[in-house]
């Protein structure tokens, strides 16, 4: 069964439906017990870095989520939920993620990439690390809605996207997954990366 961390900022009927369609088991759910009891977790985030990680703390999930990852769960943490794993946003100020992951969140810069902020659509995965969540895709079209990234160390990283620059987009280390794109948005594609999740 799948956790679906609802914590009031997410996509999360979009995900639970996903799921639901490929017929895997998974619960939206604010239940500690739940989340701990779940053979997987999805954190998802859609908003500002800074109301979601109050909200996290407040409601006791940072906790949770850990004690998941400590328990070997795998984790996939989707947009948002990606950059709370890490150690810093800037993001409207400086906010200390969950710092499970090293690596900090960064603004798009306007000047440096002279593209349209937020990226805001359909783009291609590039640099896919094999044996990956996300590699032999019938296609590596995905769907995004971001003005920030993250920046990490790229033994952990397995896939990037180019957008005025080449940023990590996908994240693989041990028993976590992210993606700044949103799979559940991704058609055929996303669906395929959810099913592998589901059937780690």
């Amino acid at each position: 069964m799948i956790a679906i961390i609802n914590y009031g900022l997410g996509n999360l009927h979009s995900v639970y439906n996903a799921f639901k369609y490929l017929g895997v088991d998974a619960i939206i759910t604010s239940n500690k017990k739940e989340i701990l009891k779940a053979d997987k977790v999805v954190l998802p985030g859609v908003g500002a870095f800074e109301d979601a990680i109050k909200t996290i703390h407040a409601l006791g999930f940072d906790k949770v989520i850990k004690e998941c990852v400590d328990l070997n769960k795998p984790l996939l943490g989707i947009c948002l939920g990606m950059q709370l794993l890490f150690e810093t946003s800037y993001e409207y100020g400086v906010h200390k993620g969950l710092g499970i992951l090293k690596g900090e969140v960064v603004p798009f810069i306007k000047e440096k990439i002279n593209l349209k902020i937020p990226q805001m659509g359909w783009n291609d995965l590039i640099d896919i690390k094999d044996d990956s969540l996300v590699s032999n895709l019938k296609s590596n079209y995905v769907y995004f809605v971001h003005s920030y990234y993250v920046k990490t160390t790229s033994d952990i990283v397995s896939a990037y996207v180019s957008y005025g620059e080449k940023i990590a987009v996908a994240i693989e280390h041990k028993n976590i997954y992210a993606t700044q794109f949103h799979p559940e948005k991704s058609g055929d594609v996303g669906i395929e990366i959810l099913k592998r999740f589901g059937e780690l």
